[in-house]
């Protein structure tokens, strides 16, 4: 079979999901439906005693029948809650905010006009999978600001603006794992991986830099990876784009223009001094409780200077291009970027009620423990092994989203087991980490999964989960394939994972 029939084949293939997909119900429908689902599951579970042992705990984990007069009370008393409580529609909001000021004034425009004539056309796609990995440090930047903005930008070159939202989001999730930085997210699997390897060694320790160069050379890999299957793959099947979008001008900066830019970089380098002063001093007013810079207010709580950063550079831009006269201006900008929120304010009620049944009902949890104990009893050899924990760490993500949830539970069976075979927790920790990304971008459980669908839907109106899922599923595949074979490698080459991190464990 020839390289054009197989690609043909693999784009039918896609055309088949994305048609079943998006010949489902409304996302929001969906969603509802979902949790009516869970519901219904969850009595059934009951029902037949469904229930798991926690393997670091031993206790038993039963499932929650929903339907009985307890869940039905939660239901109904916890329903605003869940719904006000859903960690991106805050987090959205927010950011919208002050991101709504800076493009009311004209400031997103004329960076994203910066940014496309001054770039490589070549390397943009490589840069916005690599800006994807590496946003991951500013907490959840990428979701509400980059994806959207690599969508514009692809439009203004007249590239598929879809194209360029797969790229980003590949990167920001699919990428999770992978990275040049530590995150706030290293020193938390850490800590629930020093406490696993404690089962079998009591003085056992695991730092949070303890992936971090197989992290570093994921990064390079993810970017390239990125790169190819949005321009081999995803692209050429999207084709030209033919919606009534229309792009933002590439037309040259003019003077005004330039001096607000400046005026802006001076803005820019002020907020940089101001968190110097707040990070670099032992006793710095931004650092954290612990007095480090990992869990400080700026890391933290990035969305919160997001808006303040945003908001303050779209003034200072606005006032000095005129375009923001006064204070009504300002008011009106934001106000105009929450027009787009309304149909992810409906999804977003049904997402959060989905999430949160499937969380009381621990169905979640049960299968999860059940999972990591049949890949326990295999006994395979450390190859295959490595596969399936990798396969199997993405399948549990399709069901729970939280990456130290689900490490809470397998690590306590992964860790130990490896260790009696003569491999470190690090290297457990790093093959988890493989599996609970790539499947990030498929996953309806990942918190983000319905804004990017409205993301989508501003370019392609009928988009739906199909349309989202048959885009990003050729990344998962691929990711999967060769980030897979990266860490089977790196095990084979016996490289460290990061400082004082290998990949064998000696007793």
């Amino acid at each position: 079979m020839t390289t054009n029939s197989r690609t043909s084949l693999f784009s039918r293939f896609l055309n088949i999901v994305e048609k079943g997909g998006n010949a489902l119900p409304n996302p929001a429908t969906l969603f509802a439906l979902f949790a009516i689902a869970v519901l219904i599951f969850s009595w059934i579970g009951q029902l037949l005693g469904w229930q798991a042992s926690h393997p670091a705990t031993g206790e038993i984990i039963q499932v929650h029948n929903l339907l009985s007069n307890e869940g039905f009370r939660r239901i109904v008393l916890e329903m605003v809650e869940n719904y006000t409580g859903f960690a991106p529609l805050g987090i959205v909001m927010v950011a919208l905010l002050g991101i709504g000021i800076a493009e009311s004034s004209g400031l997103v425009g004329a960076v994203i006009r910066l940014l496309v004539l001054k770039s490589p056309k070549k390397m943009l796609t490589f840069v916005l999978v690599f800006s994807g990995i590496v946003s991951n440090v500013a907490s959840d930047l990428g979701y509400v600001l980059l994806i959207p903005m690599a969508g514009v930008i692809f439009h203004s070159v007249g590239r598929h603006p879809v194209a360029g939202m797969a790229a980003a989001f590949a990167g920001v999730s699919g990428g999770f794992s992978a990275n040049l930085f530590i995150g706030t997210i290293d020193p938390l699997l850490a800590g629930l991986s020093t406490e696993a390897a404690r089962i079998l060694d009591a003085e056992y320790y695991v730092l949070p830099t303890a992936n971090y160069y197989f992290m570093v050379a994921s990064t390079l890999l993810i970017s390239l990876l990125g790169t190819w299957v949005t321009e081999r793959i995803v692209e050429p099947r999207l084709g030209k784009y033919t919606g009534d979008v229309i792009p933002e001008s590439m037309e040259k900066l003019n003077p005004r223009e330039r001096k607000a830019l400046r005026w802006v970089m001076v803005t820019s380098v002020a907020w940089v001094l101001l968190f110097a002063i707040g990070l670099l001093p032992d006793q710095g007013f931004l650092r954290g409780t612990d007095n480090t810079i990992l869990h400080s207010p700026l890391i933290k709580g990035f969305i919160a200077f997001l808006f303040f950063m945003a908001a303050s550079l779209g003034i200072v831009y606005g006032a000095v291009t005129g375009k923001f006269k006064n204070d009504t201006d300002v008011v009106k900008g934001m106000a105009d970027s929450f027009k787009t929120l309304s149909a992810f304010l409906v999804l977003v009620f049904f997402a959060a009620q989905f999430v949160a049944y499937f969380k009381w009902s621990n169905l979640g949890l049960v299968i999860a423990v059940k999972g990591a104990a049949f890949l326990h009893q295999a006994d395979l050899g450390l190859i295959p092994l490595i596969i399936l924990f990798v396969m199997l760490s993405g399948f549990i993500n399709l069901f729970m989203g939280s990456a130290s949830a689900k490490w809470a539970i397998m690590g306590p069976v992964f860790i130990p087991m490896f260790m009696l075979l003569g491999y470190s927790p690090e290297l457990s920790q790093a093959i988890f980490r493989v599996g609970d990304s790539v499947t990030n971008i498929i996953s309806p459980m990942m918190s983000f999964f319905a804004l990017i669908i409205i993301y989508f839907e501003k370019y392609q109106k009928n988009s739906g989960l199909g349309t989202l899922i048959s885009t990003m599923l050729p990344y998962t595949i691929v990711f999967t394939i060769f980030w897979t074979a990266l860490l089977v490698g790196w095990v084979m080459l016996d490289l460290p994972l990061g400082p004082e991190a290998p990949t064998l464990y000696i007793r």
